[in-house]
């Protein structure tokens, strides 16, 4: 017998051939990480070096200017443009934004430096924070956080509307389990702008329209979120009833009921969304998940009915839904004053004694 190896089979060769490219892209991409997390935590030291030694004395802060454009200077020659001024001052705003080294050595390993250069302008800690937690668990591109960004995500949230230490208990909870609660989760208002519906349309429209566009719905939603069912029949009592879509959401671990109205929210649809969780609850639910939360989009919103019915503690969520998109202008302050509005209710429930939702 010859000492030659002998042939290896064609079915092996192509499982050899999978495997080595796994390894490869494997290695690719831990590669790519391991970069990115070196150069961000660099561009971190070096503004936090520059912050402390040159920019924190009040006093000495025109001169701490004057020796960064030196520094810029000479760091070009030897390293490049990626250490002109502006780069420089960029990195000392990036210190100043994220002061914990820790936590930027976390966010790097899914964040890269673009996303961080994209998060740099917003002057709110915590929604900077917010979108920051969020790129780095649903895994964002830099794209992606621009348009969230871009939509005022975090103001639309039910999360902004809590008071600030409220905020920052769920960010840092976010933070330490990579549990989303549904203040993360739920927003108002959703931009449906995508369904292209014109001026007069029914109900069934709307739900058809968004099957048609399940996907682009789903990004709205926001991560998470399974499609289940369409015209879910609920039988009660010898009568049927029929929910309109039904989700499941896999970091709430939750059935998620919607249900699409044309007007503004009426007290009558809290017992029909009531009806529909408790049926859920006890013929869907499975061992492990939580219970059914119920989600009422409609076109308009009774907010006074809303805030008596102090929907929340049955575990429904009311939001409006825009099939046009308003002038940013317009956006911003409706959404301010939801905020203060819900602060202030949330402050009045306090002061009486009762916990806030």
């Amino acid at each position: 017998m010859s000492g030659d190896l002998q042939p290896t089979s064609a079915p092996d060769v192509a499982t050899l051939l999978a495997d080595l490219r796994a390894l490869i892209d494997e290695g690719r991409q831990q590669v790519a990480v391991a970069v990115n997390v070196g150069l961000t935590l660099l561009y971190w030291r070096v503004g936090q070096r520059i912050r402390t030694d040159l920019l924190q004395d009040e006093d000495r802060a025109a001169y701490g200017e004057r020796i960064v454009a030196t520094l810029s200077r000479q760091l070009t020659q030897v390293y490049g443009k990626g250490f002109t001024r502006s780069a420089l001052n960029r990195m000392v705003q990036f210190a100043e934004a994220f002061p914990e080294s820790q936590i930027v050595a976390t966010l790097s390993q899914q964040l890269s430096w673009s996303h961080f250069v994209l998060l740099l302008p917003l002057t709110k800690p915590l929604q900077r924070d917010f979108y920051a937690e969020m790129c780095r668990l649903e895994r964002w591109s830099v794209r992606t956080l621009g348009a969230r960004i871009d939509s005022m995500l975090y103001e639309r949230t039910a999360l902004s509307k809590q008071p600030d230490a409220l905020i920052q208990h769920e960010l840092q909870t976010l933070r330490e389990t990579d549990r989303v609660s549904p203040a993360l989760v739920f927003r108002d208002p959703y931009f449906l702008d995508f369904l292209g519906l014109n001026d007069r349309y029914v109900e069934r429209d709307v739900e058809d329209a968004i099957m048609r566009e399940l996907e682009q719905f789903l990004l709205e939603l926001g991560g998470g979120f399974s499609f289940i069912a369409r015209q879910k029949r609920i039988p009660v009592g010898g009568d049927d009833y029929f929910l309109d879509l039904l989700f499941f959401h896999r970091g709430l671990r939750r059935l998620i009921a919607i249900e699409l109205k044309l007007g503004d929210f009426k007290p009558a649809d809290k017992g029909q969304m009531e009806l529909y969780l408790r049926w859920l609850d006890k013929y869907e639910r499975q061992p492990g998940e939580d219970a059914p939360l119920g989600l009422i989009l409609c076109a308009g919103q009774n907010r006074e009915a809303v805030e008596l019915l102090e929907l929340e503690r049955s575990g429904i969520h009311v939001a409006e839904y825009l099939t046009a998109l308003p002038a940013r202008e317009v956006l911003e302050r409706k959404l301010h004053e939801a905020v203060l509005s819900a602060r202030a209710r949330l402050g009045l429930h306090q002061d009486n004694g009762e916990s806030a939702v």
